[in-house]
């Protein structure tokens, strides 16, 4: 075997084994699968920075994943798809309108002031502190699918 030869063996087997690690970290890390619910007992103070971020730079459309205490039973919105409205009081203080459609995905009954309730939806600006919906499945397949964690039952 040439000199040459051997220096891109060795180039190519190593390209091939980081990318061997790669695609493992990123399987054990959840990259690529759908998101698992957090359990309502655990605070993501990364989440809330993140949402305190997201409000303050006014953005929308962010996939986000956090948890706070339902403050408000709001009606159901029934133009067009019905939505679950309530309030929920994250960690930091900021507020967040949940909007979750229940032409698609469960209601959750019997929800109370008080209650806790994790999220997994897409975050949209609002002066109030923010809406999160897309807290469901999408029958279309479009959307990254999201869900709420109460009283360990997970809504999608």
């Amino acid at each position: 075997m040439s000199g040459r030869r051997r220096p891109i063996r060795v180039v190519t087997i190593i390209v091939v084994v980081m990318l061997f690690l790669g695609l493992a970290f990123l399987l054990a890390s959840g990259g690529g699968s759908q998101p698992q619910a957090t359990p309502a007992s655990a605070t993501s103070v990364n989440t809330d920075a993140q949402l305190q971020q997201l409000f303050a730079s006014q953005a929308s459309d962010v996939q986000v994943q956090g948890q706070g205490t339902v403050t408000r039973l709001l009606a159901d919105d029934t133009s067009g798809g019905r939505h679950q409205r309530f309030i929920l009081k994250l960690g930091s203080g900021q507020t967040l309108l949940i909007t979750h459609n229940i032409d698609v995905a469960p209601r959750l009954d019997g929800l109370s002031v008080g209650d806790t309730v994790g999220f997994y939806g897409e975050y949209v600006y609002s002066a109030e502190g923010g809406t999160i919906h897309w807290t469901h499945h999408d029958p279309g397949g479009t959307h990254v699918a999201g869900w709420l964690m109460w009283k360990g039952q997970r809504f999608s």
